[in-house]
């Protein structure tokens, strides 16, 4: 991989930043639309989603995580969302997400790949549990972006959730 070194040029960045605000926001729309097929799309062959369980998690394969899905647990978590007899989603949990305060943290040498840090809260009203369930999930994303001309391609997402290490009903979706 290319070395990726942090920001220095600010003065580059505001066309990409105002590009990679708009593909955060439109990755939360697809999600929100239970889009999942598309949103996997977003992703590179090889890219993958990861939640850790503790704040200072370093990796994913050494300790357990809140979610770790690479493109085919993706897939197989996609399935199960749309399985007509899914209980915990019948009717299915409805979200919003609202992504904020992105930052390019490094750029690699060639201007073509990006580690992103964001904000977000994340909404679930989940209809299908007994006396419903509300809940809020607020955090920090990172995202590893490609360039790949008039887009990106996601090679990992990371959710680093403020309470994380707390007790959660089962989680379904991701945040």
């Amino acid at each position: 991989m290319e070395h990726i070194s942090p920001l220095h040029d600010r003065s580059k960045t505001v066309v990409d930043l105002r590009h990679i605000e708009q593909f955060l926001a439109d990755e939360a729309h697809l999600l929100d639309e239970r889009h999942f097929e598309e949103w996997m799309e977003l992703f590179t062959e090889d890219g993958f989603y990861w939640a850790p369980a503790s704040i200072d998690q370093r990796d994913w394969s050494n300790a357990v995580s809140l979610i770790y899905d690479d493109r085919d647990a993706m897939r197989t978590r996609i399935a199960r969302l749309r399985h007509p007899e899914i209980h915990s989603q019948i009717p299915h949990s409805r979200t919003a997400r609202v992504v904020a305060n992105p930052r390019i943290e490094e750029i690699s040498d060639d201007g073509r790949q990006y580690l992103v840090r964001s904000k977000f809260i994340f909404y679930e009203f989940r209809p299908s549990i007994p006396e419903a369930l509300e809940r809020m999930f607020g955090g920090t994303y990172y995202h590893r972006l490609i360039d790949v001309g008039e887009s990106f391609k996601i090679a990992w997402k990371k959710a680093v959730l403020a309470n994380c290490e707390a007790n959660f009903v089962p989680i379904a979706i991701y945040f």
